[in-house]
């Protein structure tokens, strides 16, 4: 899905000019590639909150410039709550690209019970695939998931077109028994597994 978002183009750059552009509710952006120089742009603060919520990858980039974009890297500030720059990427929508997506699991694994557990161990995959066909996250299916059981990257069943570039050996979820070592480990520590009950209420929200 391509996000539609207007920018403006700045001419001034440095610290004072960033300065002022966030104080009149502006985040800096820049794009480039394809060998074109460089443009120095502004969005506003409200519409670059969108695309983050949104897991937006491309963009339609409309106002002072036209082109279609992909959306390769966003800067936080220090506390991590306010974006403070935007890197765009040139792209056709046909073109094949590189990008990082969320893993999501659906499902409810028979072999979940007793003293075993569901760990959800992987939770982003780099991938390649069309810059017009990059989806918000990839599902990692769970339902058929034994006791003792795990599924890789290599196993994961990826949209038409896509390919892992994450190592296939790589395990996603896996089930573990948990042995008296670990309650122990977890007791030192104040640490507990990560479940599926959890995973799958921060899903629902």
């Amino acid at each position: 899905m391509i996000e539609t978002i207007e920018v403006e183009k700045r001419d001034l750059v440095g610290s004072w000019a960033v300065r002022k552009l966030r104080s009149q509710g502006l985040v800096p952006a820049i794009l480039y590639g394809h060998g074109e120089e460089n443009v120095c742009l502004a969005v506003k603060r409200e519409t670059v909150t969108g695309l983050v919520r949104h897991g937006a990858r491309m963009v339609a980039l409309t106002g002072a410039i036209s082109e279609t974009a992909l959306l390769r890297d966003v800067q936080w500030d220090t506390y991590g709550s306010d974006v403070i720059h935007i890197d765009f990427a040139r792209v056709a929508q046909s073109e094949t690209v590189q990008v990082t997506l969320p893993v999501h699991m659906h499902g409810e694994a028979p072999g979940v019970s007793g003293d075993a557990q569901l760990r959800f161990i992987t939770h982003e995959l780099t991938v390649e695939c069309s810059a017009g066909s990059i989806p918000e996250f990839i599902t990692v299916e769970v339902g058929q998931l034994q006791r003792g059981q795990a599924i890789h990257v290599s196993e994961m069943k990826l949209p038409a077109g896509m390919k892992a570039i994450t190592p296939g050996n790589i395990v996603v979820v896996q089930i573990v028994v948990a042995t008296a070592k670990d309650e122990d480990a977890a007791v030192l520590t104040g640490s507990e597994p990560e479940l599926i009950r959890r995973e799958k209420a921060e899903a629902d929200e």
